[in-house]
């Protein structure tokens, strides 16, 4: 490429100066009484190159002119850099989790099974939904369930029933988080249920906390999130859900509530018989959403609702647009002034234009005063 290609138009001028070198000099001529004896003479050598001075020294001219011009050679190198934030998935496992109204593929579901379905596609993308996306003419109600993936994002899993389990550290393994995610299993000993807001809440803030205690300042995440998924009200622990959420608010940490399940009555299943059947009755169930809404709004987050398997999507596909992976794009071009600077071209080695024009003038000049001088 040239910088200054304008100069380009001076090479208009050499066709010029070929014409008047080699077709507008007044011929020389001596008289001969007859020329028939020179009929059969070969030209010399000397006389078949007598043009190469000239066409060296206008070879020299163009160089010049194309250096003018500062013709650059050099490779452009694109590098992505990516700045990730760190997330903290707190999932309610409590008995009340068992309620089975949530659907999957038209299936009834408990609200665990239906977290770590549509959780999974929040961590690691859901390209089914991303190539829908693209050829569905409902492109609005596609988008909302289209997500490519928290590629470069640091998460960890906490869960909780009567107590927190700090269950994955903040991590980029992220199938290792979605295998632990599937492991996790709601509780069945009366002893260990509960629902423990606060103390999660307050677990995942020391968890997100204790990220910049062991990493350096260039590798610091400048923003740090939980997503705190419960179906009913805190009943255990030794932390209030308020005092988890000041805690939060003081480390700068956003918290993203989302309430599960229906309020009211909800299936829930009683006992399963000798066949396998397994037997519903209806149970009254309550979700804090009071208590949610002011976790959210105290942290500059958000709380959702989700009463379906469709809902939770749309809540996940919600976060993931709030919460972009800050991504920047720098070019760097490293370039070679060829007039001046040699290079290399398809493993050729090129010297510098200025060099070459300089060979070629005094290889002219050398020329015409040995091989092709004019004795006058």
């Amino acid at each position: 490429m040239f910088l200054y290609p304008g100069w380009l138009a001076l090479l208009l001028i050499i066709p010029l100066l070929a014409w008047r070198s080699w077709h507008r000099r007044d011929p020389m001529s001596i008289s001969f009484s007859s020329a028939a004896a020179l009929w059969d003479e070969r030209p010399t050598w000397r006389q078949r190159l007598a043009w190469l001075p000239v066409a060296l020294s206008l070879a020299a001219l163009a160089l010049m002119i194309i250096s003018l011009a500062r013709p650059r050679y050099g490779k452009e190198q694109t590098i992505v850099t990516s700045e990730g934030i760190a997330i903290e998935m707190v999932v309610d496992r409590s008995g009340s989790m068992q309620a089975l109204d949530f659907k999957i593929d038209g299936t009834n579901v408990d609200r665990l099974t239906a977290i770590k379905n549509v959780a999974s596609k929040f961590v690691l993308g859901n390209p089914d939904a991303l190539r829908s996306n693209r050829s569905s003419d409902e492109h609005d109600e596609d988008q909302d369930t289209a997500v490519a993936g928290r590629v470069s994002d640091l998460i960890g899993l906490i869960t909780f029933a009567g107590y927190a389990d700090a269950i994955t550290p903040p991590t980029l393994d992220h199938p290792f988080l979605v295998a632990q995610l599937e492991n996790t299993e709601i509780v069945n000993d009366r002893n260990e249920d509960g629902t423990a807001i606060g103390d999660a809440l307050s677990l995942a803030v020391d968890k997100l906390s204790s990220l910049d205690e062991k990493v350096e300042d260039t590798d610091k995440r400048q923003s740090k999130v939980i997503i705190l998924l419960t179906d009913g009200e805190n009943t255990a622990g030794e932390t209030e859900p308020s005092e988890g959420a000041e805690l939060a608010k003081a480390m700068g940490i956003k918290v993203y509530t989302i309430g599960v399940g229906t309020k009211g009555q909800a299936p829930f299943p009683v006992r399963r018989t000798r066949s396998g059947q397994i037997l519903v009755d209806y149970v009254s169930v309550n979700i804090d959403e009071e208590t949610l809404t002011q976790i959210a709004d105290k942290t500059g987050g958000k709380y959702f609702r989700a009463t379906d398997t469709d809902s939770l999507e749309t809540i996940y596909g919600e976060i993931d647009k709030l919460e972009k992976t800050k991504v920047e794009t720098q070019r760097f071009a490293d370039y070679r002034e060829m007039a001046v600077q040699d290079v290399r071209i398809s493993g050729w080695h090129v010297p510098p234009l200025l060099v070459i024009a300089l060979w070629f003038l005094a290889i002219a000049a050398v020329l015409r005063r040995t091989v092709f001088r004019v004795l006058t």
